[in-house]
């Protein structure tokens, strides 16, 4: 589903954002990726996303060798992937209904498709009754579900989630963590960058710590601290 092999990654600046990084996430996982800020999290999910290209190594994510392939080949591999942002990147012009088509209409679905699939992803995320609204309309977590709504609408196979709950306050925080442990109980694969603490340790999932571009902690059913020391490995 998703590797990286001794993956490094320096900016022309000569900042250093990954050093060798070898991880491996199966179809079906959830996976918490946690760290400060500066650690490496943005750098990895943007090499996945193939924002950017990483300096040594090679990276594969549903079935795509990102690092070789071409400019062309690139749509095809982020139709296979959904993304949620922290800012939800929401088009402020177009209703709760039409966001969320748009993100099959640039895959240039049929409308027929677009007619099914649109009023189900709405459904999942609660928002069946708010469809005809504008983001300015709704709160904050409610814009996220939307976000979320629109990376589900076409099926991805690996959802990514980059400090998703960053502008939430606590309970809607959680709403929407237990929107993603459904969609990943459904079979969807899960990335979720985040620093919610809270989260990380209540619903023990798979932790892989990022510190100074290294994975210095990958644990099954992890917390956000070490276990193994009385001390938090991030602040």
């Amino acid at each position: 589903m998703v590797e990286l092999r001794n993956v490094s990654k320096t900016y022309p600046n000569g900042t250093v954002a990954l050093r060798d990084i070898n991880l491996k996430l199966d179809k079906g996982e959830f996976v918490f990726l946690v760290g400060p800020s500066g650690s490496g999290k943005s750098t990895l999910v943007k090499l996945l996303l193939k924002e950017e290209e990483a300096t040594e190594g090679e990276v594969y994510v549903n079935g795509y060798d990102v690092t070789s392939m071409t400019r062309q080949e690139i749509p095809y591999l982020r139709r296979s992937l959904g993304v949620v942002f922290q800012d939800f990147r929401l088009l402020p012009n177009k209703t709760v209904y039409e966001n969320v088509a748009f993100a099959m209409i640039i895959t240039e679905a049929l409308p027929k498709e677009i007619r099914r699939q649109v009023p189900m992803a709405l459904a999942l995320v609660g928002l069946s009754r708010k469809a005809n609204m504008y983001p300015h309309q709704l709160s904050g977590g409610e814009q996220q579900r939307v976000a979320l709504a629109r990376a589900l609408v076409n099926n991805p196979a690996l959802l990514i989630a980059d400090e998703p709950t960053g502008n939430l306050d606590p309970e809607t925080s959680w709403e929407i963590m237990k929107l993603l442990s459904e969609i990943n109980h459904r079979g969807t694969t899960v990335i979720v960058a985040t620093h919610e603490k809270s989260i990380v340790d209540a619903m023990k999932k798979r932790v892989v710590a990022i510190n100074k571009g290294v994975i210095v902690r990958d644990q099954e059913k992890g917390l956000y601290r070490d276990e193994d020391k009385n001390t938090p490995v991030f602040y």
